[in-house]
Parts: structure tokens; C-alpha cells; sequence
């Protein structure tokens, strides 16, 4: 009787995790996260574990030319050894290709598209003018009759290239539930037509990705449609039915599928997103997807005040002073008030065993690190503060809001 109202809690408990959404974090494979990613990661896991969520991870590899496997690997295993796991499988951006594909589609039907045939010079002048609107695209291309637009996508193609592809949003502003970066939970900020596709050089008939973005996926995908005629309303192709199709998707476009696919209700990043999150929520608002919380935390600034980068010395987790325990205790203790840094060293310590000298792999939440291993996920609970020692006393009201600053002097010796 006792285990089956045990198990009937855990469902349930389960359910409410489910229904509420996951958190999720979500690095690109372009080389080794540094302290402010690793920051960003505990504080999306200690979210989603303070409010009962499951927690998510995903690679987002949708710029092919810039990630690599090895990086991937090196991340994942990064973060299992600082103690950050997840449930369900691991997702790819590189294995949805066919899923933006079809929110692209919705979008056409719907009559949510048009080609734009501009340059960023063409823009960068634009915007320049007077009364317009700063970093939102101008609309140049939005209300062009057929035969100006047949006369532009004539003279890229002769140059081998195709247009992109924009939302013609209906509206300016878009609220969002904002949960740290402003006061009041809402943030509100301008929508503009994004770019959903990018354009640049066609496509090639081997699969190979178009062009100009920086975001340039290379794999091919059976899955995706056929390209086909492009027109007025943005078609999928390059030319003829049946042939190559431009995979150059948009990452407002792809983050906000991945969520959705992955059941992600809620975002914890960088505050040098903000302004991304109304785009992203109108866009799933326009695929009817259920909205996200967001919660942008601020950025941690190296000794020039700057955004933290490699440059400013051992900021990745191999070069880090101390290791996984030297930058979570750094971490922790960057979190302030939120949390009580000397009860999390008095049960990490409890949950040492005595055979082995690390902790249980499952009290730290590494769960399903599938590209990690046994050895890395139990490391993360190795002889100092993790992740699940600092969530019985996390209070995420008490975060300090200001500016977070490393310094080599601030970090613990070896």
C-alpha cells in the first residue's frame, strides 16, 4: 500500500512536470563552453528542478561550417562532469531539418511569407533613412508587385543565387513572460519581418547548402519536400519541382520548432537575448505552439567589462583553477543570497560514498548523458558543490541582478 501511494505521487508528480513543460539548455558545437556558459547551464537546471520540471538538452548544430562533433562531445561531457544531466533523448538541430521545413510551409499556406531580395547593403542603407525603425528591416521587399519581383529573382539567379525568405508579420510589439530580466513578468519588444530562410547561393543538387547566412546546414534530409517553382509567397525551391531545396533555415525559425518538439516550457539564456524572445514567441504564436517562460540572466563579463570570451584566460573547464569544483563554487557563490553555499558543501559531502569517494551520478541529475559516460557523470559530484546540493536551498528571487564580473584573482588556487 505504502509503495503504490508512493508511485502514485511520483506520477503524478511526473504529470505536473510534464504539463508544465521542460527546461532546456542548448550549447553550439563550435568549441569549449567557458564560465559564463557553464553559469547560464546550473541556473537553467536549478529553474527547472526548483519548479519540478524535466530538464532538456539539445546541440544546436544548425550552422554546419562552425560546429564539429568534437565539440559536441567535449560539451556534453563537460557538462556531466559539472553535474549537469538530463531526461529523454539528446536533441539535434541537424536532425530536424524536415521539421522546420514544414513550419515553413504552415507559415507559406497561411500567407505569412515573402521573398526579399535584398543585400545587407541594401538594408544597412535602408535603415539608415530617416524615421526608420533601428536594426528592423525596412519592408522593402514586402508589397512588391509580381513583375518587380519576377525582374529581382531573375537577376539572382544569374548570379547563382536565391532570395531569402521573410515573415510578413501584422504586428509591431509582442509581449512575453519575462521571469527575471524586468519588472512586472512581461517584457515587451518589436517584431519586425525576420528572416525565416536564408538566401544566398543556390543550392546544389547534391545536397550541399546554400549560401550567404551564417547559418548553413550541409547534410541532406530525405524528409524534406521537394523544392519547387519559387514564387511571390516564397516557395521552397531553387527551380524546377523535385529539386535541390535551400536548408539555410533561420535560427528565430528553428529555436522556436525545437522548443516545441522537445516540449521546452521554459528558456533560461544570456540577457544579450532579450530582444529575440517577442520575435521567437509571435513566430510559435503565428505556428500555434504553446508559449515559453523566458528567464534571461545576465552575462558574466570578463576584467575588461566586456563579454566573457576565451581570451580572458582559463575560462574553460580544462584550464579552470580547481576544475568542475574550483568553477562551482565559483558559480555558486556568484549566485549571491540565492543560495546557501555552506549547506550544499554539507550534502555534497553527505553524499559521498565511502567505497568510492564520488557521489551517486543520479543525485546530481546526470541522467541520459548518452555521449558522456559513467566515469563523466559521476565526476561531477567529485569532492566539492554540485548542481543538486545547491537546489534544496535555491531561491530564485533572491538572485543578485546586476552585472556578474570573473576575475583570475577572484578563482580559488589549485
Amino acid at each position: 500500500m505504502v509503495r503504490a501511494a508512493e508511485q502514485a505521487g511520483e506520477t503524478a508528480q511526473a504529470q505536473k512536470a510534464e504539463s508544465r513543460g521542460a527546461g532546456r539548455y542548448a550549447p553550439s558545437p563550435s568549441g569549449d563552453l567557458h564560465l559564463g556558459n557553464f553559469r547560464t547551464a546550473v541556473l537553467a537546471w536549478l529553474f527547472a528542478k526548483h519548479e519540478g520540471r524535466e530538464f532538456r538538452m539539445r546541440i544546436d548544430d544548425i550552422d554546419a561550417q562552425r560546429s564539429s562533433e568534437e565539440s559536441a562531445e567535449q560539451q556534453l561531457l563537460d557538462l556531466a562532469t559539472m553535474g549537469i544531466g538530463y531526461e529523454g533523448r539528446l536533441w539535434r538541430q541537424q536532425e530536424c531539418w524536415s521539421e522546420y521545413e514544414k513550419a515553413l510551409q504552415d507559415l507559406r499556406e497561411k500567407g505569412l511569407v515573402y521573398e526579399c531580395y535584398c543585400s545587407r547593403k541594401d538594408i544597412a542603407e535602408a535603415v539608415r533613412a530617416p524615421h526608420a525603425a533601428p536594426g528592423a528591416y525596412p519592408g522593402t521587399c514586402r508589397d512588391l508587385g509580381e513583375s518587380e519581383r519576377a525582374a529581382k529573382r531573375a537577376e539572382l539567379a544569374a548570379r547563382g543565387r536565391v532570395p531569402a525568405l521573410r515573415l510578413r508579420a501584422g504586428v509591431d510589439e509582442w509581449e512575453v513572460r519575462e521571469r527575471f530580466a524586468v519588472s512586472g513578468g512581461v517584457y515587451r519588444g518589436a517584431v519586425d519581418d525576420m528572416v525565416l530562410r536564408r538566401g544566398g547561393n543556390a543550392p546544389k543538387a547534391s545536397g550541399a547548402p546554400g549560401g550567404g547566412g551564417a547559418e548553413v546546414p550541409s547534410s541532406g534530409d530525405a524528409g524534406v519536400p521537394g523544392g519547387r517553382a519559387a514564387g511571390a509567397d516564397g516557395g521552397a525551391g531553387a527551380g524546377a519541382p523535385g529539386g535541390p531545396v535551400n536548408r539555410d533555415y533561420a535560427y528565430n525559425l528553428a529555436v522556436v520548432v525545437d522548443d516545441a518538439l522537445a516540449g521546452v516550457g521554459q528558456v533560461v539564456r544570456g540577457d544579450d537575448l532579450l530582444s529575440s524572445a517577442p520575435r521567437q514567441a509571435y513566430l510559435a504564436h503565428l505556428l500555434g505552439l504553446p508559449p515559453v517562460e523566458y528567464v534571461h540572466v545576465p552575462l558574466v563579463l570578463g576584467p575588461d567589462g566586456k563579454r566573457l570570451a576565451k581570451r580572458d584566460g582559463a575560462v574553460t573547464l580544462r584550464d579552470f583553477p580547481g576544475g568542475a569544483e574550483g568553477m562551482l563554487r565559483w558559480i555558486a557563490e556568484s549566485l549571491g543570497e540565492a543560495v546557501d553555499v555552506s549547506a550544499a558543501e554539507v550534502m555534497a559531502a553527505e553524499v559521498l560514498t565511502a567505497e568510492t569517494g564520488v557521489a551517486d551520478a543520479n543525485a546530481v541529475g546526470a541522467s541520459s548523458v548518452e555521449m558522456a559516460g559513467t566515469e563523466a557523470e559521476s565526476a561531477g559530484a567529485a569532492g566539492g558543490i554540485t548542481p543538486a546540493a545547491l537546489l534544496p536551498t535555491f531561491r530564485p528571487e533572491l538572485l543578485p541582478r546586476g552585472p556578474v564580473t570573473w576575475r583570475p584573482e577572484d578563482t580559488p588556487a589549485d
